[in-house]
């Protein structure tokens, strides 16, 4: 099978690019998902390190690293466009933000998986530990995945 090259990049132009970042978000998790927009854009944002994913120049997914205190990392606000979805965009991403967070010297990354998409992040060796618990009103796991 011939697969179009999916691109990823850390977003450097907070403007513009970031822009493309959010509006993906806002489609998937707002519109698709019933996320407060109050919810989805958050503090973090600001300080967070982005990564856009395109397919012939066109933005398609995203995801966002966090780097704790504690010398941990967080990925989180994971989309991909629905039409995109089955492609590797995702996979790509997740690389993506796990080769940032060893390039920053962290040991262990962590996320909240939505638990529809658990074998997902369990596929890129991400383990989930803990109960479930909500957020914005969809159900979670927290999970892990040693990288340095």
């Amino acid at each position: 099978m011939n697969r179009t090259p999916i691109e990823t990049r850390i977003v450097s132009d907070r403007e513009q690019e970031f822009a493309h970042c959010a509006a993906i978000r806002a489609e998937v998790f707002v519109d698709e998902q019933g996320v407060p927009p109050e919810l989805e854009m958050d503090e973090l944002d600001s300080a967070a390190i982005h990564v856009l994913a395109t397919v012939e120049g066109e933005p398609v997914g995203t995801g966002r690293l966090v780097l704790k205190e504690d010398g941990t990392a967080r990925i989180g606000r994971m989309a991909v466009l629905r039409v995109h979805r089955g492609r590797g965009v995702g996979t790509a991403v997740l690389e993506a933000l796990v080769q940032q967070a060893r390039q920053c010297g962290v040991a262990t990354a962590v996320l909240a998986g939505q638990l529809h998409a658990l074998p997902f992040y369990e596929h890129g060796g991400f383990t989930a530990y803990g109960e479930e618990f909500e957020e914005a009103g969809i159900l979670h796991r927290m999970m892990s995945k040693q990288i340095g």
